[in-house]
């Protein structure tokens, strides 16, 4: 029994000694698959797109939201609406009130005409009895009444003038209060800012929200991107505008072309002052990769966001792109 005892713990030793070489060896190859080209950095993200809240600007009652989480949506969609009632009745008032301030004008109008009329024949009136005074055939006092009757209708003419004018201004302050109703009503209405993606719906038809209160949140799938972290040695290295290739955990198959559009300033994960070259080489610098527009309008059907992936940037001048990292798309 002790013979066999010991000749199996050789046995044994030998075999942990395999299992850890093995396990050693799929170590060493699962770095060197990870590693990057020569001349590249690589970083892990997520694909992220810019997100937009979609609120009221007046308080109310939400009276319907028309859309569902996941929808697609167009710039410029009504989304939601806001109750609008007690608008739309001040709205009416303020066209009714604009209505009666055309009318005054035109009476002030056809006054003003009138009175203009009357200055002109007291003004011919009070030319004649000039000349007929001059001649000795009417007296003082006639003369007095015709120029007290020509300066009367030149002030009458000055009151319409006035009225004229005023209504003018009323008609303007009436056209501001229309106009300013029509913007608050179209307020009511919620539309999409850009096109994107329904994420969330944050409200519901029958709740009363605060100005400000957020209905819907949307995503632009005209602005994805992937956040990286590079070290000092690679971010240091990066140029704005390079070109940047990403590889998702989802389709590995496929190669995905970006930009590098934003390189941080300052370090992440350590302190904003070190001394240390290892604390240096410790710093991490945020890298944003964008994905181009006319890319994203192409798919735009298939562009999910939160989907990790991996992604390979340039960090030597004569770096060229291997053939397993040559940009490769699914059918559009």
């Amino acid at each position: 029994m002790a013979d066999r005892k010991s000749s199996a713990l050789p046995i044994a030793l030998v075999a942990l000694a395999l299992v850890a070489a093995a396990g050693g060896f799929w170590y060493w190859t699962t770095l060197e698959d990870d590693a990057p080209p020569p001349g590249f950095a690589v970083g892990n993200g997520r694909l992220e797109a810019v997100r937009i809240d979609v609120a009221t600007k007046y308080p109310g009652r939400l009276a319907e939201v028309a859309v569902e989480e996941g929808d697609p949506v167009e710039a410029g969609q009504v989304l939601a609406r806001i109750d609008a009632g007690e608008i739309e009745a001040e709205l009416r008032e303020a066209e009714a009130a604009l209505r009666l301030a055309h009318r005054e004008k035109s009476e002030a109008a056809a006054e003003l005409t009138r009175r203009e009329s009357d200055l002109a024949l007291a003004t011919q009136e009070l030319g004649r009895t000039r000349i007929l005074f001059d001649r000795g055939h009417a007296s003082e006092e006639t003369l007095d009444r015709r120029i007290a009757a020509a300066d009367s209708a030149r002030a009458a003419v000055r009151a319409a003038e006035a009225a004229v004018d005023a209504a003018s201004e009323a008609i303007g302050a009436a056209e501001a209060r229309v106009d300013r109703l029509a913007v608050t009503l179209a307020e009511h209405e919620l539309l999409s800012p850009r096109g994107g993606r329904v994420l969330y719906r944050l409200a519901e038809p029958g709740e009363v929200l605060a100005g400000g209160g957020r209905v819907l949140s949307l995503l632009d799938l005209q602005d994805v991107y992937m956040t990286i972290f590079l070290p000092t040695r690679e971010a240091g290295r990066l140029s704005l505008g390079a070109e940047a290739r990403i590889v998702l955990d989802a389709a590995p198959e496929f190669v995905i072309p970006a930009n590098v559009s934003f390189v941080s300033s300052e370090a992440q994960f350590t302190p904003k002052h070190v001394e240390t070259k290892d604390e240096r080489d410790r710093l991490m610098f945020r890298v944003k990769l964008q994905l181009p527009p006319d890319l994203l309008a192409a798919y735009a059907e298939l562009v999910k966001t939160g989907l990790p992936g991996v992604a390979y940037v340039p960090i030597a001048a004569d770096a060229e792109w291997p053939d397993e990292l040559q940009i490769r798309l699914p059918d559009a």
